[in-house]
C-alpha cells in the first residue's frame, strides 16, 4: 500500500500539490476529474518534475453530470463525462476511475429504483469497455445518504460492480463508511477481490489521526484482504466559524481563484476555501498517522 491525495479540496495551482505532497512523504495524486482543466501533457510534465505519480481520478458528479438522470440526453452526456476522465488517466500513466454514479448533493431520485439501477448500469458498461480497453480499473464509490440516495453501502457497490464486469470493482471512503456502515471493517473484508481503491478521512471528515476511527485495524483488514493499492487522503474539512474554533488559520483570506462551479462543490461539502497553512497541516497530519501502518 501507499499514500496518495486528491487535490479537489483546495484550490491551488498543481505545481505546489505536488511539491507539498512530496515533501510529506506521499507517493501518488488522484487527480480531479476535470479533464479540460489539467491537460496531460502538461500535467504529466508536472507529476515527473516532482516524482509523484498518478494513481487515477475521481468523477466530479456536480451540476448536470448524473448517469441516473431521467433524461436520456443527460445521462448520455455524463457517460461522455465519465468517459472523458478514464482517457485522461490512461493519458496521465495512471490506473483507477472511482466513479460516483449520481449527482452529489442530489438526494431525490427521479425514477422507479429498477430503472434507475438499469440507466447506471448501462452507462457503467459502456465506460467500462473503454476502460477495459485502457487499462483502467473502474471503481463504484458509495458516498452517505446525505450526499446521494444512490449507492450508499459497500454491498450496494459491489452489486453494481458485478453488474458491469468482471473487472469492475469498488471504492471506499471512510468517513462514508462510518455513517453507512454497520461494521467497517466487516465491509471492507466483504470487498475481497473487488476493492480497487481506498478514500481516508476520520470520522469528522478531518486528518485521518484527528478523529476516533481506528486506523491501525482499518490497516489490518486491507493486508488482510491483500489490497496494495492507494490510500487516498480526501479530507473536506468543516468549518468553525465560532469563537472557540480551534483553527484559527482556518479560512483563507485572500483572493482566490476558483470556478463557481467547484466553490459551490467544496461548500456542498460543509468546507470552504482553507488556507495554504491549515490545508497543509491536514496533509501532514494523515502522512503522520498512515505511513507508519502500511507496510
Amino acid at each position: 500500500m501507499h499514500l496518495s491525495t486528491h487535490n479537489w479540496m483546495r484550490a491551488e495551482p498543481l505545481e505546489i500539490t505536488l511539491a507539498r505532497i512530496k515533501r510529506l512523504g506521499y507517493q501518488s495524486i488522484e487527480i480531479s476529474g476535470e479533464p479540460t482543466q489539467y491537460p496531460t501533457a502538461t500535467t504529466k510534465k508536472l507529476l515527473d518534475q516532482h516524482g509523484i505519480r498518478c494513481w487515477g481520478a475521481v468523477t466530479l458528479t456536480l451540476g448536470a453530470r448524473n448517469l441516473a438522470a431521467k433524461d436520456p440526453a443527460q445521462r448520455a452526456q455524463s457517460v461522455g463525462y465519465v468517459k472523458s476522465v478514464v482517457k485522461m488517466v490512461s493519458e496521465l500513466g495512471g490506473e483507477i476511475i472511482t466513479i460516483v454514479p449520481a449527482t452529489v448533493g442530489k438526494v431525490i431520485p427521479e425514477s422507479s429504483p429498477e430503472n434507475e439501477w438499469s440507466w447506471v448500469r448501462d452507462g457503467l458498461k459502456e465506460v467500462y469497455e473503454l476502460a477495459c480497453s485502457l487499462s483502467v480499473r473502474m471503481a463504484i464509490e458509495p458516498l452517505n445518504r446525505f450526499e446521494t440516495y444512490f449507492i450508499n453501502r459497500a454491498d450496494q457497490a459491489l452489486a453494481m460492480a458485478r453488474a458491469v464486469g468482471a473487472e469492475c470493482g469498488v471504492c471506499l471512503d471512510t468517513f462514508h463508511m462510518n455513517i453507512e456502515e454497520i461494521d467497517l471493517l466487516a465491509a471492507i473484508r466483504g470487498c475481497r477481490g473487488r476493492l480497487f481503491d481506498f478514500h481516508v478521512a476520520d470520522n469528522n471528515r478531518l486528518a485521518a489521526g484527528q478523529g476516533s476511527l481506528d486506523w491501525r485495524g482499518i490497516a489490518q483488514a486491507l493486508k488482510e484482504i491483500g489490497y496494495t493499492g492507494a490510500l487516498t487522503a480526501e479530507f473536506v474539512a468543516p468549518i468553525d466559524r465560532t469563537p472557540v474554533s480551534p483553527y484559527p488559520n482556518q479560512l483563507e483570506k485572500n483572493s482566490v481563484n476558483i470556478s463557481a462551479e467547484q466553490l459551490k462543490f467544496i461548500e456542498d461539502h460543509g468546507s470552504s476555501v482553507l488556507s495554504e497553512t491549515f490545508y497543509t497541516s491536514l496533509a501532514a497530519k494523515t502522512a503522520e498517522t498512515l505511513l507508519p501502518l502500511l507496510h
